[in-house]
């Protein structure tokens, strides 16, 4: 990854992990729970999201090391799904908000990235056009990232709380009780290279789809 990719991947990771994790607070807030909005996490602000690790040092490492993908993430948005109007709708909702962050920030992208690159603007040479596609591309990839990662029906991932929300409440515990080792499953998954065989073909399908590749 060169000096100019790197420049406009920090924005973009930046922009995926805070807003995936706003998306959270907000669709908690509309069924009625407002413990984001009391924590102050319910804001565009990125400064109250940042996480030291996954915001900025893990994205930095993977810089420094070369890696083809960026990955991380932001402060999860505290949440108290005691106080959704409804459990059940509540718990499904503000599960697959995030990812549906991703997914439209993803297709938003691609639309700027295509406008840019499709020949409908003077691109070739121009200081602004050409890292703003280069960045319109990158952000694509990383919410492609984000949201395929975080639909994993691995807990605590959101993908898994979309799954319990179909379970009946007697099997919630058995969830919760997973999560403590569901990280460790990831990481043995990620560290054997099974997740990046499962992930990567239809990430860099969708992603190819999306640019018009």
């Amino acid at each position: 990854m060169d000096l100019q990719e790197a420049i406009v991947s920090v924005p973009a990771i930046m922009m995926a992990v805070i807003l995936h994790e706003y998306a959270h607070g907000w669709m908690a807030y509309k069924m009625g729970d407002t413990t984001a909005k009391e924590h102050g996490r319910l804001t565009l602000n990125p400064i109250p999201h940042i996480d030291p690790l996954g915001t900025v040092i893990l994205p930095g490492l993977l810089m420094l090391v070369g890696s083809p993908i960026l990955f991380g993430w932001a402060k999860p948005v505290p949440i108290n799904p005691l106080r959704f109007r409804d459990l059940r709708l509540g718990t499904f909702l503000v599960s697959i908000a995030g990812i549906g962050m991703n997914l439209a920030l993803a297709l938003l992208f691609a639309m700027l990235f295509r406008i840019i690159y499709g020949g409908y603007l003077d691109f070739l040479g121009d200081p602004v056009l050409v890292p703003l596609a280069l960045f319109a591309g990158k952000a694509v990839l990383i919410n492609l990232v984000l949201a395929f990662f975080n639909a994993i029906p691995i807990p605590p991932l959101d993908g898994s709380r979309v799954l319990m929300s179909f379970f009946s409440l007697r099997y919630w515990e058995l969830f919760y009780r997973f999560e403590m080792y569901g990280f460790l499953v990831i990481t043995l998954l990620l560290f054997t290279g099974i997740l990046g065989r499962l992930l990567f073909p239809p990430i860099l399908f969708f992603w190819n789809t999306l640019l018009g590749r």
